[in-house]
């Protein structure tokens, strides 16, 4: 057997796994086809000779191309496209119909309401049981990250908003942050850091003059003392973060994680592209 027939057939024997994840993220059968059709395109065309799980690799890819999928649709500012039910005329449609079902059209409209990182994550950490640690380089977040999007989608779906007094305590945080970083108050920094708070960034962030990784509250006190003169509270794809505005232009956002009432974990972000994919809402005063 060559080796396109046995990728053929190793894809044959995954296509309704792939057809799953695809429906679950996308719920239009015309953009499933497409779909998996470009993850077989990607298969053919990619060495996989080192490839130990090959099911985690093309869930791997069919997820990247759903979410570019997701993102593309939104950029386009589209309606919601809802879930796509076919009529049970064939063994595929039938298979798709059962899928649907299984699913349920109120979780699928329900997924529709949710940002495509958010979907992705909870989509395949809560429904295919991928660990975060593999969900998070394919939506260009830290582990953690990708957590909290998943945690927020599992809100929405089970019908929990996030608490408002969990995002007002946060600003508050933040606001506090951001002023003793302005004013220079070392003090004031370590009041609101975590002891072991962990500050991360981007390569783009390094680019501008970020160190890549600063741990503990003296050193990231001593890192943010006296700056932020730019910086605003934000939402940051519905948490609370920072927006760091140059020229009138979004050029880093600030991911922001808490523990209790102190600051534990900060991801900067400067990549356009992924900044770009965001959702980021300045809070004004």
């Amino acid at each position: 057997m060559n080796e396109e027939n046995f990728l053929s057939q190793q894809f044959e024997a995954n296509r309704d796994h792939l057809r799953a994840v695809a429906f679950r993220m996308l719920g239009s059968r015309g953009e499933v086809d497409d779909a998996v059709q470009e993850t077989w395109l990607r298969l053919s065309r990619s060495d996989t000779s080192d490839v130990a799980n090959l099911r985690g690799w093309l869930t791997t890819v069919v997820a990247r191309i759903c979410l570019d999928m997701l993102r593309a649709r939104k950029s386009r500012r589209e309606d919601p496209m809802g879930p796509d039910v076919p009529e049970p005329v064939d063994d595929t449609r039938q298979r798709e119909a059962d899928m649907a079902d299984s699913i349920g059209a109120a979780l699928l409209i329900v997924l529709e309401t949710l940002q495509p990182a958010e979907r992705l994550a909870f989509v395949l950490h809560d429904m295919f049981a991928v660990p975060f640690e593999e969900i998070a380089p394919i939506v260009g977040r830290s582990v953690e990250a990708s957590r909290q999007l998943a945690s927020r989608a599992r809100r929405r779906v089970q019908g929990a908003p996030v608490p408002e007094t969990d995002l007002s305590r946060q600003r508050k945080i933040v606001e506090a942050f951001l002023a003793a970083s302005r004013e220079g108050n070392f003090e004031g920094l370590l009041a609101v850091l975590d002891p072991d708070v962990a500050f991360r960034a981007d390569q783009a962030a390094v680019r501008l003059g970020s160190l890549p990784e600063i741990r503990g509250a003296g050193a990231v006190a001593q890192v943010f003392k006296g700056r932020a003169q730019t910086a605003r509270p934000a939402l940051v794809d519905g948490a609370m973060g920072v927006a760091v505005i140059l020229g009138g232009h979004l050029r880093i956002a600030l991911r922001v994680s808490f523990n209790g009432d102190r600051i534990a974990g900060i991801e900067a972000v400067a990549d356009a592209e992924r900044i770009a994919a965001m959702e980021v809402d300045v809070l004004g005063s």
